[in-house]
Protein backbone atom coordinates (compact mmCIF):
# COMPACT_ATOMS: atom_id res chain seq x y z
CA UNK A 1 0.00 0.00 0.00
CA UNK A 2 0.91 3.31 -1.15
CA UNK A 3 2.46 6.18 2.33
CA UNK A 4 -0.56 8.54 1.01
CA UNK A 5 -2.80 5.42 1.21
CA UNK A 6 -1.37 4.58 4.64
CA UNK A 7 -1.83 7.69 5.91
CA UNK A 8 -5.13 8.12 4.80
CA UNK A 9 -6.18 5.04 6.67
CA UNK A 10 -3.80 6.18 9.40
CA UNK A 11 -6.42 9.85 9.53
CA UNK A 12 -9.55 7.40 9.53
CA UNK A 13 -8.55 5.56 12.10
CA UNK A 14 -7.78 8.43 14.39
CA UNK A 15 -11.25 10.06 13.70
CA UNK A 16 -12.73 6.53 14.42
CA UNK A 17 -11.22 6.20 17.43
CA UNK A 18 -12.72 9.80 18.46
CA UNK A 19 -15.92 9.06 17.61
CA UNK A 20 -15.93 5.44 19.20
CA UNK A 21 -14.74 7.69 22.54
CA UNK A 22 -17.23 10.75 21.61
CA UNK A 23 -20.45 7.92 21.29
CA UNK A 24 -18.97 5.97 24.44
CA UNK A 25 -19.15 9.28 26.56
CA UNK A 26 -22.33 10.07 24.83
CA UNK A 27 -23.94 6.74 25.73
CA UNK A 28 -22.18 5.54 29.05
CA UNK A 29 -21.23 8.58 31.09
CA UNK A 30 -24.08 10.70 30.37
CA UNK A 31 -26.39 8.05 29.46
CA UNK A 32 -27.83 9.47 26.45
CA UNK A 33 -30.74 8.29 24.56
CA UNK A 34 -29.83 6.09 21.18
CA UNK A 35 -33.01 7.28 19.36
CA UNK A 36 -31.06 11.20 19.76
CA UNK A 37 -27.30 9.87 19.32
CA UNK A 38 -25.76 11.75 16.45
CA UNK A 39 -23.16 9.31 16.70
CA UNK A 40 -22.71 6.73 13.40
CA UNK A 41 -26.22 7.86 12.11
CA UNK A 42 -25.25 6.05 8.73
CA UNK A 43 -23.59 2.97 10.16
CA UNK A 44 -26.59 0.82 12.14
CA UNK A 45 -23.31 -1.77 13.50
CA UNK A 46 -21.45 0.81 15.12
CA UNK A 47 -24.07 2.85 16.43
CA UNK A 48 -25.25 -0.22 17.81
CA UNK A 49 -22.60 -1.87 19.02
CA UNK A 50 -20.91 1.31 21.06
CA UNK A 51 -24.36 1.88 22.49
CA UNK A 52 -24.68 -2.21 23.94
CA UNK A 53 -21.46 -1.39 25.59
CA UNK A 54 -23.14 1.15 27.67
CA UNK A 55 -26.42 -1.12 28.57
CA UNK A 56 -24.32 -3.42 29.47
CA UNK A 57 -23.10 -1.31 32.12
CA UNK A 58 -26.61 0.31 33.10
CA UNK A 59 -28.19 -3.18 33.74
CA UNK A 60 -24.87 -4.70 35.28
CA UNK A 61 -26.20 -5.28 38.76
CA UNK A 62 -30.02 -5.85 37.04
CA UNK A 63 -31.85 -9.19 37.66
CA UNK A 64 -31.05 -11.59 35.01
CA UNK A 65 -33.58 -14.43 33.83
CA UNK A 66 -31.10 -17.30 34.13
CA UNK A 67 -28.47 -16.02 36.54
CA UNK A 68 -28.70 -13.43 39.23
CA UNK A 69 -28.09 -10.94 37.65
CA UNK A 70 -26.76 -9.68 34.40
CA UNK A 71 -22.62 -9.75 36.13
CA UNK A 72 -23.12 -12.85 37.34
CA UNK A 73 -24.56 -14.43 33.53
CA UNK A 74 -21.81 -12.90 31.97
CA UNK A 75 -19.08 -14.43 34.20
CA UNK A 76 -20.99 -18.06 34.10
CA UNK A 77 -21.01 -17.64 30.28
CA UNK A 78 -17.59 -16.06 29.60
CA UNK A 79 -15.53 -18.44 31.81
CA UNK A 80 -14.26 -20.55 28.91
CA UNK A 81 -14.17 -17.79 26.34
CA UNK A 82 -10.86 -15.76 25.79
CA UNK A 83 -9.79 -13.23 23.07
CA UNK A 84 -7.63 -15.94 20.53
CA UNK A 85 -4.00 -15.91 21.68
CA UNK A 86 -4.48 -14.39 25.13
CA UNK A 87 -5.84 -17.11 26.80
CA UNK A 88 -7.03 -15.41 29.89
CA UNK A 89 -11.12 -16.27 30.38
CA UNK A 90 -12.91 -13.14 29.26
CA UNK A 91 -15.16 -13.61 32.79
CA UNK A 92 -12.20 -11.99 34.84
CA UNK A 93 -13.66 -8.20 32.89
CA UNK A 94 -16.15 -8.91 34.64
CA UNK A 95 -15.79 -9.42 38.06
CA UNK A 96 -16.11 -5.59 38.78
CA UNK A 97 -18.27 -2.87 37.13
CA UNK A 98 -14.86 -0.82 37.25
CA UNK A 99 -13.31 -3.91 35.14
CA UNK A 100 -15.87 -3.31 32.74
CA UNK A 101 -15.41 0.09 32.54
CA UNK A 102 -11.58 -0.38 31.93
CA UNK A 103 -12.19 -2.58 29.40
CA UNK A 104 -14.65 -0.28 27.46
CA UNK A 105 -12.38 2.71 27.24
CA UNK A 106 -9.06 1.29 27.13
CA UNK A 107 -8.93 -2.39 26.88
CA UNK A 108 -11.25 -2.85 23.78
CA UNK A 109 -9.73 -0.29 21.40
CA UNK A 110 -5.82 -1.78 22.49
CA UNK A 111 -7.03 -5.41 21.72
CA UNK A 112 -8.85 -4.06 18.22
CA UNK A 113 -5.40 -2.99 17.28
CA UNK A 114 -3.15 -6.00 18.25
CA UNK A 115 -5.94 -7.95 16.37
CA UNK A 116 -5.32 -5.72 13.41
CA UNK A 117 -1.38 -5.80 13.64
CA UNK A 118 -1.99 -10.15 13.37
CA UNK A 119 -3.66 -9.54 10.79
CA UNK A 120 -1.85 -7.49 8.13
CA UNK A 121 1.48 -7.05 9.68
CA UNK A 122 3.07 -6.59 6.63
CA UNK A 123 0.87 -3.56 5.52
CA UNK A 124 0.65 -0.38 7.44
CA UNK A 125 -2.56 0.74 5.74
CA UNK A 126 -4.29 -2.69 5.70
CA UNK A 127 -3.65 -2.75 9.49
CA UNK A 128 -5.71 0.81 9.99
CA UNK A 129 -8.54 -0.64 7.97
CA UNK A 130 -8.89 -3.58 10.44
CA UNK A 131 -8.30 -1.65 13.21
CA UNK A 132 -11.25 0.48 12.62
CA UNK A 133 -13.35 -2.56 11.48
CA UNK A 134 -12.33 -4.16 14.83
CA UNK A 135 -13.28 -1.28 16.59
CA UNK A 136 -16.83 -0.33 15.17
CA UNK A 137 -18.01 -3.10 12.92
CA UNK A 138 -16.59 -6.55 14.27
CA UNK A 139 -17.25 -9.77 12.13
CA UNK A 140 -16.35 -11.64 14.85
CA UNK A 141 -19.24 -14.76 15.68
CA UNK A 142 -18.71 -13.16 19.46
CA UNK A 143 -19.56 -9.88 18.85
CA UNK A 144 -23.06 -11.23 17.52
CA UNK A 145 -23.29 -13.23 20.47
CA UNK A 146 -22.70 -11.03 22.68
CA UNK A 147 -25.25 -8.45 20.91
CA UNK A 148 -27.67 -11.10 21.24
CA UNK A 149 -27.34 -11.72 24.53
CA UNK A 150 -27.33 -8.07 25.46
CA UNK A 151 -30.49 -7.63 23.82
CA UNK A 152 -32.46 -10.77 25.08
CA UNK A 153 -31.41 -10.14 28.59
CA UNK A 154 -32.37 -6.04 28.61
CA UNK A 155 -35.53 -7.49 26.53
CA UNK A 156 -36.46 -9.57 29.40
CA UNK A 157 -35.66 -6.83 31.81
CA UNK A 158 -37.25 -4.31 30.40
CA UNK A 159 -40.74 -6.49 29.48
CA UNK A 160 -40.78 -9.35 31.34
CA UNK A 161 -41.51 -11.30 28.20
CA UNK A 162 -42.79 -14.88 29.12
CA UNK A 163 -40.85 -16.61 26.35
CA UNK A 164 -37.76 -16.18 27.95
CA UNK A 165 -38.78 -19.00 30.87
CA UNK A 166 -38.30 -21.81 28.15
CA UNK A 167 -34.47 -21.38 28.60
CA UNK A 168 -35.09 -23.31 31.36
CA UNK A 169 -34.67 -26.86 29.42
CA UNK A 170 -37.32 -28.99 30.85
CA UNK A 171 -39.66 -26.28 31.03
CA UNK A 172 -38.95 -26.17 27.41
CA UNK A 173 -39.71 -29.45 26.79
CA UNK A 174 -42.89 -29.44 28.70
CA UNK A 175 -44.19 -26.50 26.59
CA UNK A 176 -42.87 -28.06 23.15
CA UNK A 177 -44.52 -31.43 24.40
CA UNK A 178 -47.87 -29.74 25.03
CA UNK A 179 -48.12 -28.46 22.13
CA UNK A 180 -46.71 -31.08 19.62
CA UNK A 181 -43.75 -29.99 18.61
CA UNK A 182 -41.16 -32.64 18.17
CA UNK A 183 -38.95 -32.67 20.57
CA UNK A 184 -36.18 -35.46 21.85
CA UNK A 185 -38.35 -38.14 24.17
CA UNK A 186 -37.78 -37.64 27.89
CA UNK A 187 -38.24 -40.34 30.90
CA UNK A 188 -41.15 -39.47 33.03
CA UNK A 189 -40.15 -42.49 35.50
CA UNK A 190 -38.05 -43.41 37.40
CA UNK A 191 -38.30 -41.00 40.00
CA UNK A 192 -34.78 -41.28 40.40
CA UNK A 193 -32.45 -42.96 38.28
CA UNK A 194 -29.58 -45.07 39.89
CA UNK A 195 -26.36 -45.94 37.70
CA UNK A 196 -23.29 -47.66 39.38
CA UNK A 197 -19.97 -48.44 37.86
CA UNK A 198 -19.56 -52.38 37.67
CA UNK A 199 -16.14 -52.11 39.14
CA UNK A 200 -16.26 -49.84 41.96
CA UNK A 201 -16.30 -50.64 45.74
CA UNK A 202 -17.06 -48.74 49.14
CA UNK A 203 -19.39 -45.96 47.50
CA UNK A 204 -17.22 -45.06 44.66
CA UNK A 205 -18.59 -44.59 41.44
CA UNK A 206 -22.55 -44.37 42.42
CA UNK A 207 -24.60 -41.83 41.16
CA UNK A 208 -27.95 -40.41 41.88
CA UNK A 209 -29.79 -38.59 39.10
CA UNK A 210 -33.47 -37.55 40.36
CA UNK A 211 -35.96 -37.07 37.41
CA UNK A 212 -37.10 -33.70 36.94
CA UNK A 213 -40.82 -34.84 36.07
CA UNK A 214 -40.39 -35.31 39.63
CA UNK A 215 -39.29 -31.96 40.41
CA UNK A 216 -35.48 -32.81 40.37
CA UNK A 217 -32.46 -31.44 38.07
CA UNK A 218 -32.20 -34.23 35.74
CA UNK A 219 -33.27 -34.59 32.53
CA UNK A 220 -34.02 -38.28 32.14
CA UNK A 221 -33.27 -39.45 28.35
CA UNK A 222 -32.63 -41.82 25.67
CA UNK A 223 -29.20 -41.35 23.89
CA UNK A 224 -30.32 -40.79 20.72
CA UNK A 225 -28.71 -41.62 16.72
CA UNK A 226 -27.45 -39.86 13.87
CA UNK A 227 -29.87 -40.53 11.08
CA UNK A 228 -28.47 -42.96 8.32
CA UNK A 229 -28.08 -39.89 5.91
CA UNK A 230 -26.19 -38.10 8.73
CA UNK A 231 -24.19 -40.65 9.88
CA UNK A 232 -22.45 -41.49 6.57
CA UNK A 233 -21.00 -38.04 6.40
CA UNK A 234 -19.07 -38.33 10.24
CA UNK A 235 -17.17 -40.92 11.83
CA UNK A 236 -18.01 -44.15 13.25
CA UNK A 237 -17.81 -42.44 16.87
CA UNK A 238 -19.50 -39.27 15.86
CA UNK A 239 -21.43 -37.64 18.51
CA UNK A 240 -24.83 -36.90 17.73
CA UNK A 241 -24.33 -33.68 15.37
CA UNK A 242 -27.19 -31.23 15.40
CA UNK A 243 -28.27 -28.24 13.17
CA UNK A 244 -28.09 -24.71 14.78
CA UNK A 245 -31.08 -22.67 13.28
CA UNK A 246 -31.64 -19.28 14.27
CA UNK A 247 -35.08 -17.52 14.11
CA UNK A 248 -36.19 -13.78 14.51
CA UNK A 249 -39.55 -12.73 15.23
CA UNK A 250 -41.04 -9.44 15.21
CA UNK A 251 -43.71 -10.39 17.42
CA UNK A 252 -42.21 -8.68 20.37
CA UNK A 253 -42.59 -5.15 19.29
CA UNK A 254 -45.01 -2.95 19.78
CA UNK A 255 -44.53 -0.51 17.63
CA UNK A 256 -42.01 -1.47 15.07
CA UNK A 257 -43.41 -5.17 13.96
CA UNK A 258 -45.51 -5.34 10.71
CA UNK A 259 -46.89 -9.14 11.66
CA UNK A 260 -44.29 -11.23 10.12
CA UNK A 261 -43.88 -13.18 12.92
CA UNK A 262 -41.08 -15.83 12.93
CA UNK A 263 -38.20 -16.82 10.28
CA UNK A 264 -35.42 -18.38 9.93
CA UNK A 265 -31.98 -16.67 9.50
CA UNK A 266 -29.02 -19.08 9.51
CA UNK A 267 -28.67 -22.71 9.64
CA UNK A 268 -25.16 -24.39 10.44
CA UNK A 269 -24.69 -27.94 10.90
CA UNK A 270 -22.23 -28.87 13.17
CA UNK A 271 -20.60 -31.69 12.01
CA UNK A 272 -18.89 -34.32 15.24
CA UNK A 273 -15.36 -34.94 15.88
CA UNK A 274 -14.21 -38.61 16.26
CA UNK A 275 -14.86 -39.54 19.86
CA UNK A 276 -16.19 -36.51 21.21
CA UNK A 277 -18.89 -36.62 23.78
CA UNK A 278 -20.89 -34.03 22.25
CA UNK A 279 -21.00 -31.56 18.49
CA UNK A 280 -19.19 -29.00 20.56
CA UNK A 281 -16.26 -30.23 19.29
CA UNK A 282 -16.99 -30.15 15.54
CA UNK A 283 -16.68 -28.37 12.71
CA UNK A 284 -18.83 -25.60 11.61
CA UNK A 285 -20.57 -26.19 8.22
CA UNK A 286 -22.67 -23.37 6.79
CA UNK A 287 -25.82 -24.81 5.41
CA UNK A 288 -27.90 -23.82 2.57
CA UNK A 289 -31.78 -23.61 4.05
CA UNK A 290 -33.72 -23.82 0.01
CA UNK A 291 -31.40 -27.12 -0.53
CA UNK A 292 -29.57 -28.33 2.31
CA UNK A 293 -26.41 -27.99 0.66
CA UNK A 294 -23.31 -27.84 2.65
CA UNK A 295 -21.25 -25.33 2.26
CA UNK A 296 -17.55 -24.43 3.42
CA UNK A 297 -16.76 -25.44 6.98
CA UNK A 298 -14.84 -23.61 9.38
CA UNK A 299 -14.44 -23.86 13.17
CA UNK A 300 -14.27 -21.29 16.44
CA UNK A 301 -12.58 -23.56 18.72
CA UNK A 302 -9.66 -20.91 19.03
CA UNK A 303 -11.81 -18.68 21.36
CA UNK A 304 -12.09 -21.55 23.69
CA UNK A 305 -8.18 -21.53 23.97
CA UNK A 306 -7.54 -21.25 27.95
CA UNK A 307 -4.05 -20.82 29.65
CA UNK A 308 -0.97 -19.11 28.24
CA UNK A 309 0.29 -23.03 26.78
CA UNK A 310 -2.60 -23.25 24.91
CA UNK A 311 -2.93 -19.85 23.74
CA UNK A 312 0.33 -19.95 22.27
CA UNK A 313 -0.62 -22.96 20.52
CA UNK A 314 -3.72 -22.18 18.75
CA UNK A 315 -4.48 -20.04 15.68
CA UNK A 316 -5.55 -16.38 15.92
CA UNK A 317 -7.77 -16.44 13.48
CA UNK A 318 -9.76 -18.99 11.25
CA UNK A 319 -11.81 -18.90 8.03
CA UNK A 320 -14.65 -20.75 5.83
CA UNK A 321 -11.63 -22.88 4.59
CA UNK A 322 -12.54 -26.59 5.18
CA UNK A 323 -14.24 -28.77 3.11
CA UNK A 324 -13.62 -31.98 4.05
CA UNK A 325 -14.35 -33.68 7.52
CA UNK A 326 -11.05 -33.63 9.23
CA UNK A 327 -11.46 -37.11 10.66
CA UNK A 328 -12.31 -38.96 7.82
CA UNK A 329 -11.23 -36.87 4.92
CA UNK A 330 -14.45 -37.06 3.21
CA UNK A 331 -15.46 -34.40 1.28
CA UNK A 332 -18.61 -32.50 2.53
CA UNK A 333 -19.07 -29.23 0.91
CA UNK A 334 -21.33 -28.99 -1.74
CA UNK A 335 -23.27 -32.37 -0.14
CA UNK A 336 -27.01 -32.15 0.52
CA UNK A 337 -28.06 -33.20 3.97
CA UNK A 338 -31.69 -32.56 3.98
CA UNK A 339 -32.91 -32.11 0.87
CA UNK A 340 -36.25 -34.07 1.31
CA UNK A 341 -36.48 -32.40 4.46
CA UNK A 342 -35.61 -28.75 4.05
CA UNK A 343 -38.92 -27.05 4.00
CA UNK A 344 -39.93 -28.93 6.79
CA UNK A 345 -37.22 -28.79 8.67
CA UNK A 346 -37.37 -24.91 8.31
CA UNK A 347 -41.04 -25.07 9.40
CA UNK A 348 -40.52 -26.53 12.27
CA UNK A 349 -38.64 -24.34 14.03
CA UNK A 350 -40.57 -20.97 12.75
CA UNK A 351 -43.39 -22.96 14.02
CA UNK A 352 -42.12 -23.63 17.29
CA UNK A 353 -40.80 -19.87 17.83
CA UNK A 354 -44.49 -18.40 16.81
CA UNK A 355 -46.01 -20.83 19.19
CA UNK A 356 -43.69 -20.85 22.14
CA UNK A 357 -42.35 -17.37 22.55
CA UNK A 358 -43.08 -15.15 19.66
CA UNK A 359 -42.70 -12.32 22.14
CA UNK A 360 -38.35 -13.11 22.17
CA UNK A 361 -36.79 -11.48 19.32
CA UNK A 362 -33.96 -14.33 18.32
CA UNK A 363 -34.06 -18.36 19.31
CA UNK A 364 -30.65 -20.19 18.46
CA UNK A 365 -32.50 -23.79 18.04
CA UNK A 366 -30.92 -27.33 18.03
CA UNK A 367 -32.47 -29.69 15.89
CA UNK A 368 -31.72 -32.94 15.63
CA UNK A 369 -31.94 -35.19 12.43
CA UNK A 370 -31.95 -39.07 14.09
CA UNK A 371 -33.21 -42.32 13.47
CA UNK A 372 -36.63 -41.50 14.98
CA UNK A 373 -37.03 -38.45 12.67
CA UNK A 374 -36.26 -34.71 12.87
CA UNK A 375 -36.51 -33.37 16.44
CA UNK A 376 -35.86 -29.98 18.75
CA UNK A 377 -33.58 -30.86 21.64
CA UNK A 378 -33.73 -27.05 23.32
CA UNK A 379 -34.24 -23.42 22.71
CA UNK A 380 -31.40 -20.76 23.15
CA UNK A 381 -32.42 -17.68 24.13
CA UNK A 382 -29.15 -15.63 24.43
CA UNK A 383 -28.12 -17.37 20.91
CA UNK A 384 -24.62 -17.97 18.94
CA UNK A 385 -25.04 -17.73 15.14
CA UNK A 386 -22.29 -19.97 15.12
CA UNK A 387 -20.98 -18.10 12.22
CA UNK A 388 -23.47 -19.19 9.63
CA UNK A 389 -24.01 -16.95 6.68
CA UNK A 390 -27.10 -14.46 7.62
CA UNK A 391 -28.87 -11.04 6.06
CA UNK A 392 -26.71 -8.47 8.77
CA UNK A 393 -28.92 -5.51 7.25
CA UNK A 394 -31.89 -7.19 8.10
CA UNK A 395 -30.80 -8.33 11.46
CA UNK A 396 -29.35 -5.20 12.82
CA UNK A 397 -32.53 -3.35 11.92
CA UNK A 398 -34.20 -5.92 13.80
CA UNK A 399 -32.43 -5.75 16.72
CA UNK A 400 -32.33 -1.62 16.52
CA UNK A 401 -35.66 -2.19 16.58
CA UNK A 402 -36.25 -3.56 19.59
CA UNK A 403 -33.60 -1.24 21.53
CA UNK A 404 -35.30 1.59 20.80
CA UNK A 405 -38.36 0.26 21.65
CA UNK A 406 -37.31 -1.35 25.14
CA UNK A 407 -35.35 2.27 26.10
CA UNK A 408 -38.98 3.93 25.68
CA UNK A 409 -40.11 1.69 27.96
CA UNK A 410 -37.29 1.22 30.29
Amino acid sequence: MSPCRSLRELDLALRDTFKYYAATIHFVLRGQKYASSPYFKDNIQARLHVFSLAITLRIWDKPHYRNGTFQHDLQKNLRNVAFPGTGIPLSWVCYSKVGMYAFIFAGLPIICLIAAVNQHRNSLGSIWSAYRTNLLNPQDWFWFWRLNCLLASWHCLVDGEEGYKLEDKWTFLQAAHKQGIPISPFLQSPATLIAKHRNEEGGLGYFAYSNASEGGDWILQEALSNSESIATLLPKRAPLSTLRIVTASDGGLRNGGVGRGAWAMSCVWRAGRQGAMTDHSSILFDVDMGNGELGRGTTNSHWYKLGLRNASQCPLFSFHDIQEHPDTGLLLTGKKMFDPLSEYIVELVEDAHNKLAPGVPLIGWDVALTTIGAVLLEGNFSCNFFRGTFDKNEYFQLVEKYMIEIEQRS
